[in-house]
């Protein structure tokens, strides 16, 4: 096993708050708890079941343009997919794939942080999903304490 957790951020920093992901994990790289290794992407892909079988937890990094409150903190649960596509890969379905093919056994969590605009082709996060970044952060720094 590499490290205990691994923090993966998704999403494209081009379409404002679809960055969050990349954002939180960039705060991360520079300020790394021990034990925590840190990733970004564009989006999940094939490979990173192969990774989630390396760690205790996995957490997901993603801006949801769902929600009342800043972000979401949820345990996934496996669901294997009966089709997917290579441009999109849903978490239940990376976390069946990484315990059927590669014999994962840690948690897989997402952490979806609301985003307001995805749709403008611009770097930088609007001011509410820039604020719900600094919640998200202080959170997952709490959590990561515990884990």
């Amino acid at each position: 096993m590499k490290g205990k957790v691994l923090l993966l951020g998704i999403g494209n920093p081009s379409r404002k708050d679809d960055g969050l992901g990349p954002a939180l994990a960039a705060r991360f790289e520079a300020d790394c708890p021990e034990g925590v290794d840190v990733d970004a992407n564009y989006q999940l892909s094939l490979e990173d079941a192969c990774t989630l079988s390396e760690y205790e937890k996995v957490v997901i990094l993603d801006a949801s343009a769902k929600g009342d409150g800043a972000f979401t903190f949820e345990e996934v649960e496996p669901d294997p997919a009966k089709e997917f596509s290579t441009h999109l890969i849903l978490p239940p379905s990376i976390l069946s794939i990484a315990r059927e093919f590669f014999q994962a056994e840690g948690l897989l969590y997402v952490l979806g942080m609301r985003g307001y605009d995805f749709e403008s082709f611009e770097e930088g996060l609007t001011e509410v999903a820039a604020a719900n970044l600094e919640e998200s952060e202080a959170y997952l720094r709490g959590w990561l304490t515990e884990a």
